[in-house]
C-alpha cells in the first residue's frame, strides 16, 4: 500500500495516509521530552582569551503527539536556539553542554551520526525563518520538496510528486501543478515560504520545528498557511514546535506557550492562561504591547519620489509583474505600500532602485528623472536612495563583521575611516538597540531579528533621503519592532527622511504611515493619505485585507475563515 497523501472529496483537505496513520499509535503518546537543555556558544573578544557564553540555561519542555507548544520571546531569546536543539544540532559553533533530548523514547543527543541522518528529515523536520537562504538556488522545487521523502525510501519519485501537489494545493500555491517545476528565484518570498513548509510536510514525520514559518507573509495568505498548518497537525498526528514573536498569530495554533527571555524560562502555560491571564512581568509586556499612535503629516509641495505608469517584468517583460503603477511620495512623508505575496510590492522597490528597469513608464526622483539602470545613476544617486531588504540572511557578506557592514557605507559615501567611522557605528549599534559588543561579530552569530536590524544601521549609514523599507520588522518581536519604528520617526523628525515602507503587516502601516498605496497583482487598486485609505467604503481586497489582520484572541483564526465562506457563499 501506499504511504502517500491522499485527497478528500473537499478540495485542498490533505489526510495522512493509511498506513502513516497505522504507524502512530504504537508510538508513546510523549513524542518529545527536554530536560535540563544547556547551549554554549564560544566567542573570541579581539584582545581577550576565548570565553564561553550561556545562550539556554536549563530549560525543559514536553511535548505530546499531535501537541503544538509555542515558544515566544524576543529576538535572541534562544527560541531558534532550542528548537534546532530538539532536532539535536547546533548551529554555527553552538554547542549543547548539557541535558537531554528525547524523541520517540530515546536521547538523539547520544546517538551516532548515522542514525541522526536518519531520523532528521523522517521523524523530525524543519521549517526555516528564512526560505530564500534554505534552498539550493541551483535545483528545482519539485526535487527539493521531494528529497527527503525519497531519500529515507519512504515513495516512489511518482508518489512523492503527487503528494507533494496535494500539499501545494492546501497550502494556496498558485498552479500547484506546475510550480514545483521552478527555480526558488522565481516565486515570490511567501510563496517560497509555503513551498517550505511542503517540503516538511512531505516526508510525514513526527515532529516539525516551524520557525517564523509567517513572516514572509501577507495578512490574507497567512489564515490560509495557518489554517493549513493546524489542520495538518491534526489530520496527521504531527506534534510541533511553532517559534514565533506575533502572539496573536502562535493563540490560533498552540496549545501551549513557553516564554522565553536571554536564554531562561519567563513562563509556560496552556494558550487561554497566558494570552488573558500572564502572571509574570515580561509577559504581561509582550501580550499588552500597544501599537504607535502615529498621526499622517502633510509632506513638502512638490514630490520627492514621482513613480508615472510604470510597467515592468521578467524574462525581458514576457512575463508582467508591475502594469501601469503610478504613486507618489513626498519629503518627510511615509508611504506604505501593502499587497498579498506576489501582488509586485518588491519589484516596485527594484523598479525605484534600478535593480529592474522598467519596460514602459517613467520614475523621477526630486524633481530629476533617475536613470533606469542602476550601473547609469551616480554615486549621489546611490546615496540618497537606500534599502533595507526583506531577506536579512541573503543581503550581508557572512565573512565580514557587523563593524565592516555597516562602515562600509560611511567609508564610501562620506570618506569616514578609522577612529571616527568606529565611533560612528558604535552609534549606529546603539541606535538599534543591539549595542558595541557586537561590533566583532559575523552575521552567522547573530539572530534573524539581530541580522536586520544590522541591515537598518547599513542603510542609516548613508544619510538618505529615502529609504525603502521591504519588510524590515516582520522578523523582529513586537517589543523590539515598536522601538525600530519609534527610531524611523524620530529619523524622519530630525532629518526629513522619506520612507517606502513595504509590508503585510497592516498594524505596522497604522503605526509609521501617513499615505497608503494597495497593490493586487500588479495594480495600485487603491491610493491616497493613511485616513482615507482606512476609511469605508472599502473596495472587495482592501476590505479583505483589513479583516485578515490577526488579533490577539484564541478560536479568532476560525471566526476569520468562518466570515470569509460566508461572503463567499461557501459552507
Amino acid at each position: 500500500m501506499s504511504n502517500g497523501l491522499s485527497l478528500s472529496d473537499k478540495p485542498g483537505n490533505v489526510t495522512l495516509s493509511t498506513a502513516a496513520q497505522a504507524s502512530r499509535p504504537g508510538k508513546p503518546d510523549t513524542l518529545l521530552n527536554v530536560r535540563n537543555l544547556r547551549i554554549e556558544a564560544t566567542i573570541y573578544p579581539p584582545g581577550e582569551s576565548p570565553k564561553n557564553m550561556v545562550l539556554v540555561h536549563d530549560v525543559s519542555l514536553t511535548l505530546k503527539r499531535g501537541k503544538v507548544l509555542g515558544l515566544i520571546g524576543e529576538s535572541g531569546a534562544g527560541k531558534s536556539t532550542i528548537g534546532l536543539a530538539s532536532m539535536g544540532y547546533g548551529r554555527g559553533g553552538v554547542k549543547i553542554t548539557g541535558g537531554e533530548v528525547i524523541l520517540n523514547d530515546r536521547d538523539i543527543l547520544k546517538v551516532g551520526a548515522g542514525s541522526m541522518r536518519k531520523l532528521r528529515g523522517r521523524e523530525v523536520c524543519y521549517v526555516a525563518q528564512s526560505a530564500a537562504a534554505a534552498f539550493n538556488p541551483a535545483h528545482r522545487l519539485m526535487d527539493q520538496v521531494a528529497e527527503a521523502a525519497l531519500l529515507h525510501g519512504m515513495v516512489t519519485r511518482t508518489e512523492a510528486e503527487k503528494r507533494a501537489i496535494a500539499l501545494f494545493k492546501k497550502l494556496g500555491l498558485p498552479h500547484p501543478e506546475n510550480i514545483g517545476k521552478r527555480f526558488p528565484h522565481q516565486v515570490s518570498g511567501g510563496q517560497l515560504q509555503r513551498v517550505m513548509t511542503a517540503m516538511a510536510l512531505c516526508s510525514e514525520p513526527d515532529l516539525i520545528v516551524f520557525d517564523e514559518p509567517t513572516t514572509a507573509l501577507d495578512v490574507t495568505t497567512q489564515i490560509d498557511v495557518l489554517a493549513a498548518i493546524r489542520d495538518a497537525i491534526r489530520d496527521t498526528g504531527v506534534a510541533a514546535l511553532y517559534i514565533t514573536h506575533d502572539l496573536a498569530v502562535v493563540a490560533q495554533v498552540a496549545d501551549e506557550i513557553m516564554v522565553l527571555r536571554h536564554g531562561k524560562l519567563v513562563e509556560q502555560g496552556m494558550t487561554q492562561q497566558i494570552i488573558n491571564q500572564p502572571h509574570e512581568q515580561y509577559t504581561r509586556a509582550l501580550v499588552s504591547v500597544h501599537h504607535i499612535d502615529h498621526e499622517e503629516k502633510d509632506g513638502g509641495t512638490a514630490p520627492l519620489l514621482s513613480v508615472k505608469g510604470v510597467t515592468a517584468g521578467y524574462g525581458d517583460g514576457a512575463i508582467k509583474v508591475l502594469r501601469d503603477v503610478s504613486l507618489e511620495l513626498r519629503t518627510g512623508q511615509t508611504l506604505a505600500v501593502v499587497g498579498e505575496s506576489g501582488s509586485g510590492k518588491s519589484t516596485l522597490a527594484r523598479v525605484i532602485t534600478g535593480l529592474l528597469p522598467p519596460s514602459a513608464g517613467n520614475i523621477q526622483f526630486d524633481g530629476r528623472d533617475l536613470p533606469r539602470h542602476l550601473a547609469e545613476r551616480s554615486k549621489e544617486d546611490l546615496r540618497q536612495l537606500q534599502m533595507i531588504y526583506q531577506m536579512a540572511d541573503v543581503a550581508m557578506n557572512p565573512r565580514q563583521t557587523v563593524a565592516t557592514i555597516i562602515g562600509r557605507p560611511l567609508e564610501f559615501y562620506s570618506g569616514i575611516g578609522g577612529a571616527e567611522r568606529d565611533q560612528r557605528v558604535a552609534e549606529l549599534l546603539d541606535k538599534i538597540e543591539m549595542g558595541r559588543s557586537f561590533a566583532d561579530r559575523y552575521p552567522a552569530e547573530l539572530s534573524g531579528g539581530q541580522k536586520q536590524r544590522v541591515c537598518i544601521a547599513r542603510a542609516l549609514a548613508a544619510k538618505p533621503n529615502l529609504i525603502i523599507c521591504d519588510e524590515v520588522t516582520s522578523a523582529l518581536d513586537p517589543l523590539v519592532a515598536n522601538g525600530i519604528l519609534k527610531l524611523f520617526l524620530q529619523l524622519q523628525k530630525d532629518e526629513e527622511v522619506a520612507y517606502l515602507f513595504i509590508t503585510h503587516d497592516l498594524a505596522t502601516v497604522k503605526s509609521i504611515a501617513d499615505s497608503i498605496a494597495v497593490m493586487h497583482r500588479g495594480r495600485v487598486v487603491r491610493h491616497g493619505p493613511k485616513g482615507q485609505v482606512l476609511a469605508p467604503p472599502f473596495d472587495p481586497y482592501t476590505d479583505l485585507l483589513l479583516s485578515s489582520v490577526p488579533e490577539m484572541e484564541v478560536g479568532w483564526l476560525d471566526k476569520a475563515i468562518g466570515c470569509r465562506r460566508m461572503e463567499s457563499g461557501g459552507n
